[in-house]
């Protein structure tokens, strides 16, 4: 059913084969847990080339091809991607991720796509897996494409990988974002929820408004948490704190961000209180919202708060009693959040941190949706025991879910030599070999395969997971001549 797909500017672009897939990877939606019609139109693609294809019950998708003449004695190798993206989008803009198609356009030396995520990430690495699959002029040894589902979730196509499906020796894992950097280790993540159990009582006040907190920048919990970049939950905590020291009103509802793996970008209370304080709070409200747009002009220069009347219906309704909303302030303002240790052992590394991704009031409580991520086991355990210490002192209970393992760095790894060695060649200086403090899907398949030699490579991508995302077009060439140059220089198999 695509295979009109319109083709866009992107598709002139060089090395036109990967260009052509990413552009066709763009007009079929693939977000989290919808990636089948995508997987489908490869598998066929794949089928019409008489390579050998074959999808597991996870739905990842793997192709064979042969090696070239003259390299079928090399190790072989195995290139992976994921097939889903992120699905964000700016407000306002009408997109549906599961009908319409990502639009991307050129923007001087990047691409990027109108209002909502580009899907660079992994879209640039599966493409490039793909044009290698399609190319006829690349000597290569054997080739395994491995392309996983939901890794912008939960990492379910990597973590049920069967341990007996790759016939690979290394593995080439696509998903980085930075040109000249080579990551071979990634921190485990932990899921938690904090949940604030809530009590409801008549409404006692006779006025009320809907309060957001929006056009913060967002971005990443793993690449971004250390930087200045501010969590809209967190600012939406502050500023409850404050005004509870000047007003008398109760919580009706809060809830904020829409990613467990992004820094929230907006955040909404509705809140009850008397009519005769509404002029003092709104002035209140002005005098806090320009303290923090001076305080975080550089960090956030489009932060605002936009005051919103709420129906009488909704005025009229339950409210949180003073208790819960007493509660639900306090533990979001302690909520600990950010950057909580850097690495001693990798430059500029963060070894542990913790985000609040999304905040909502359902089921008669406030849920907190945290990801801890750690290098070591041990910061994990020291966080959990803040969050345990925060729930005991507000009556709050923790639900843990969703733990991700890490990939420990091997320093002797032949991968990680040969391409840096060809790297350094390409790029004529020192190429950055790191650790990445999010999660890689590597953990997983070091898990399911600790025999396999693993590194991480890819084009420069910025503000991914946002709806400024966009990919830097030199780069993606630079990214191909290493992986062409890397498949050349793979070592003979060892008998």
């Amino acid at each position: 059913m695509h295979h009109n797909i319109k083709q866009t500017d992107i598709a002139k672009l060089q090395p036109t084969l990967l260009w052509q897939w990413f552009d066709r990877i763009c007009a079929i939606p693939h977000p989290s847990y919808y990636e089948e019609q995508l997987a489908c139109f490869i598998v066929d693609w794949a089928k019409s080339r008489s390579l050998f294809v074959e999808r597991d019950e996870v739905g990842n998708v793997l192709i064979r091809k042969p090696a070239t003449q003259g390299m079928e004695n090399r190790q072989t190798v195995i290139i992976q991607a994921h097939i889903d993206m992120v699905h964000q989008s700016n407000d306002g803009t009408n997109h549906d991720f599961h009908k319409d198609p990502i639009q991307p356009y050129l923007d001087g030396d990047w691409v990027t796509a109108q209002n909502t995520t580009l899907g660079a990430d992994n879209g640039i690495g599966m493409a490039s897996c793909l044009a290698l699959l399609e190319s006829t002029d690349i000597a290569h040894p054997n080739l395994e494409i491995l392309l996983t589902v939901e890794e912008e979730t939960s990492m379910r196509g990597a973590m049920l990988l069967r341990k007996d499906w790759l016939q690979g020796d290394i593995l080439i894992n696509t998903d980085t974002e930075d040109i000249g950097e080579i990551y071979i280790g990634c921190a485990a993540g932990t899921n938690v929820s904090f949940n604030i159990p809530l009590q409801y009582e008549t409404n006692r006040f006779d006025d009320g408004i809907q309060l957001s907190l929006k056009g913060l920048s967002g971005g990443h919990s793993g690449f971004d948490i250390h930087t200045t970049k501010a969590s809209a939950i967190k600012l939406m905590a502050r500023f409850l704190m404050a005004l509870k020291q000047h007003f008398d009103f109760q919580l009706i509802d809060i809830q904020g961000g829409n990613a467990h793996n992004a820094i929230p970008r907006e955040a909404v209370i509705f809140l009850a209180f008397f009519a005769k304080d509404r002029k003092k709070m709104t002035a209140y409200i002005k005098n806090f919202e320009a303290m923090l747009q001076k305080e975080l002009a550089i960090a956030e220069p489009k932060l605002h708060f936009l005051i919103e009347e709420i129906s009488s219906k909704t005025q009229s309704k339950q409210i949180f009693t003073s208790n819960s909303t007493h509660n639900v302030i306090h533990a979001l303002t302690l909520l600990p959040n950010g950057l909580i240790r850097k690495s001693d052992h990798f430059d500029g590394v963060t070894e542990s941190s913790l985000s609040t991704g999304v905040l909502k009031t359902e089921n008669n409580q406030v849920c907190a949706i945290i990801l801890i991520r750690t290098l070591f086991d041990s910061g994990r355990l020291e966080i959990q025991d803040k969050l345990q210490s925060l729930a005991e002192l507000v009556g709050a209970e923790l639900d843990y879910f969703g733990h991700y393992a890490g990939w420990t760095p091997d320093l002797n790894s032949n991968i990680t030599k040969i391409t840096k060695h060809v790297y350094d060649k390409l790029l004529g200086d020192e190429t950055k070999i790191k650790v990445v403090h999010a999660g890689f899907e590597c953990g997983f398949l070091k898990q399911n395969y600790p025999h396999i030699d693993m590194v991480s490579i890819g084009p420069t991508i910025r503000y991914p997971h946002s709806p400024d995302e966009k990919v830097h077009i030199p780069s993606v060439k630079i990214y191909w001549e290493l992986l062409v140059k890397l498949l050349e220089n793979i070592p003979l198999k060892s008998n």
